[in-house]
């Protein structure tokens, strides 16, 4: 029984990590001389003038919609993550971890909102101020924690507390 709560607890400590990583840092899209663009703020060098133009992002609503949808899967993440350990020490024996389970589930349909919606128009945005490009590592990233977050939460609804 230690080994599956060490391994559901690993499961989404790695969870978090690879969340925390893939909203926070600036490579979801690469553009075609390697300098890469965050969510939260756009800044492309332009070698013809030499020159940095920055912009703000919240001229984008679908890409504040994407920075909402991430941080409040981390939020949903970090929650289950907190209500978890509370309920592993004060439920009774034999109890089910719904809660934690029904949490986890927002976090995997907030990260995958946020990642669909990303991939979706993120020719409308990025196209127009520099053709060419890919998609960046935290882009994959928040496409890898959809379904590990989803198989935790199928893991936490099915777990029974016992001694």
């Amino acid at each position: 029984m230690s080994f599956l709560l060490f391994g559901v607890t690993a499961l989404h400590v790695l969870i978090l990590v690879l969340l925390f990583v893939a909203t926070l840092d600036k490579s979801w899209w690469v553009l075609p001389d390697e300098e890469s663009v965050n969510l939260w703020y756009d800044c492309l060098y332009y070698n013809t003038s030499q020159t940095w133009v920055c912009s703000s992002v919240s001229n984008s609503e679908w890409l504040v919609a994407v920075q909402a949808l991430m941080v409040l899967a981390l939020l949903f993440s970090s929650f289950s993550f907190i209500l978890f350990m509370c309920q592993l020490y004060t439920m009774e024996r034999g109890g089910l971890f719904y809660a934690t389970g029904i949490f986890q589930i927002f976090a995997c349909l907030s990260v995958f909102t946020a990642a669909m919606i990303y991939t979706v128009h993120v020719s409308e945005f990025h196209q127009k101020r520099a053709p060419g490009g890919r998609f960046g590592y935290c882009f994959v990233l928040a496409w890898l924690t959809f379904p590990l977050s989803l198989i935790s939460s199928i893991m936490y609804i099915h777990l029974r507390k016992r001694e």
